[in-house]
């Protein structure tokens, strides 16, 4: 393997140590992780002059990035802020951002050879295809010489003198002088993040903070989520703990058989995460009409109904919520006879439906899965890791990136903002 030292399995660790001063001077660094912020940090070791090797334990690198924006690839966000980002201390997200925002990661890109297109501050490449972004990357560790080694999965990893030892399983040993762990978080782990990364972590002195789904779907406890099962609508989604509100997202929600998806469900999945004891009681609550107030809505009512008064009360309904809605709606705001003219149908009653659509509340139970989620939340904590370098405060020439930190980001690019600004630090520092 070129620039970087194999051994025999049944090699003795006096004996890499012996080897190891046999090895020239040039630093070598082992990536641990082919994803989107494990290629970035490879990269930048590799600019300073370091011989880089990534090792993947899936058979190609890049698998995840290819599922990203609907395999379109939003990969960042001109409204990169810190409030976008979460963590048990978020604001260390501050100095890594800093170092590499918006326009860093446009021209980085663009130096490869990738244009982009916007939607709303989302950024995607103009191709529209995920597989620009992964190739323009694979092409530039190409060539700067650094080394793909795929179905490679790291067992145990070794504090060998000012450097480290690789034991990989099925494969020979690896020593390098510096190590980049970049294995990502638990969430989707048929992409490759199985949380391997975190027990190599907790090895070298680190602690993890549970880790949990996060930009997931939402799971309620509903009598009529079956028949409500494929409606989407425009709302203002919010999360309410015993009462007091914890966060609100409008966009286009679309309920399920288990409960509830779309973007601002998503946003709101890491509330559910960050407060999911048994004891806790979580509510969602969706207005369904987000920009008129409950009296605009109710004259609304109020003239649809005075329009035709001797139309059935669930068929002056029609062209103003789906249908699969009305009979839902009007049982929820205690009406029983759906069919009564609307002559007959008092302003409280209507009252109620204003109430029910401006406030309609679902108990919450919890998210999907892991094999759902975009994200983890949660991970190595960052207090032992230093805020600039991202080098390990407690173990000399180890660094991190991407989603194994306790960081994470809001849907719409933040997330690979995020691998990207940290493959930067990570791999400029160690690559010196």
């Amino acid at each position: 393997m070129d620039g970087i030292l194999l051994l025999k399995s049944n090699m003795s660790d006096k004996g890499v140590v012996c080897l190891r001063a046999a090895m020239d001077k040039e630093t070598k660094i082992t990536v641990i992780g082919g994803g989107a912020s494990g290629m970035t940090a490879a990269i930048f070791a590799a600019r300073k002059g370091a011989k880089v090797t990534v090792l993947e334990q899936l058979p190609k690198v890049g698998r995840k990035i290819l599922a990203t924006g609907n395999g379109r690839c939003n990969f960042t966000n001109r409204n990169i802020d810190i409030s976008k980002y979460h963590g048990k201390k978020a604001k260390f997200a501050y100095s890594v951002l800093s170092r590499f925002g918006f326009l860093d990661t446009i021209s980085f890109f663009e130096d490869l050879g990738l244009h982009y297109t916007e939607e709303d501050g989302r950024i995607y490449p103009a191709s529209l295809q995920a597989s620009s972004v992964l190739d323009v990357l694979r092409y530039e560790m190409e060539h700067l010489g650094v080394e793909e080694v795929c179905d490679a999965k790291v067992d145990e990893i070794k504090k060998d003198g000012r450097g480290f030892l690789l034991r990989i399983k099925g494969k020979s040993p690896i020593i390098c002088d510096k190590i980049i762990i970049a294995t990502g978080g638990k969430a989707n782990p048929g992409l490759g993040s199985k949380g391997s990364g975190y027990g190599l972590a907790k090895s070298l002195g680190h602690k993890i903070v549970e880790p949990f789904p996060s930009l997931v779907q939402i799971k309620l406890e509903y009598p009529y989520l079956k028949r409500m099962a494929g409606v989407r609508l425009t709302g203002r989604a919010s999360v309410i703990k015993e009462g007091k509100l914890l966060r609100e997202d409008i966009g286009e929600i679309q309920f399920t058989e288990y409960g509830v998806s779309g973007i601002p469900i998503l946003q709101l999945s890491r509330q559910i995460g960050e407060h999911k004891e048994p004891d806790v009681n979580l509510v969602l609550n969706i207005d369904m009409f987000p920009y008129i107030s409950k009296e605009d809505l109710l004259q609304l009512l109020i003239k649809r109904c005075n329009l035709r008064k001797d139309k059935p009360l669930d068929i002056s309904f029609i062209g103003l919520i789906n249908k699969k809605l009305i009979n839902v709606i009007l049982n929820e705001s205690g009406i029983t006879e759906v069919r009564i003219p609307c002559s007959r149908v008092s302003k409280e009653q209507l009252i109620n439906i204003a109430n029910v659509m401006k406030s309609w509340s679902f108990k919450i139970i919890g998210t999907k899965s892991w094999s759902e989620a975009q994200v983890t939340a949660g991970g190595v904590d960052v207090t032992d890791i230093d805020n600039k370098t991202l080098e390990s405060k407690i173990t000399q020439g180890l660094y991190f990136a991407g989603e194994i930190m306790d960081i994470d980001g809001d849907c719409g690019g933040y997330n690979l903002q995020w691998a990207w600004a940290t493959g930067y630090s990570a791999g400029t520092n160690s690559g010196v």
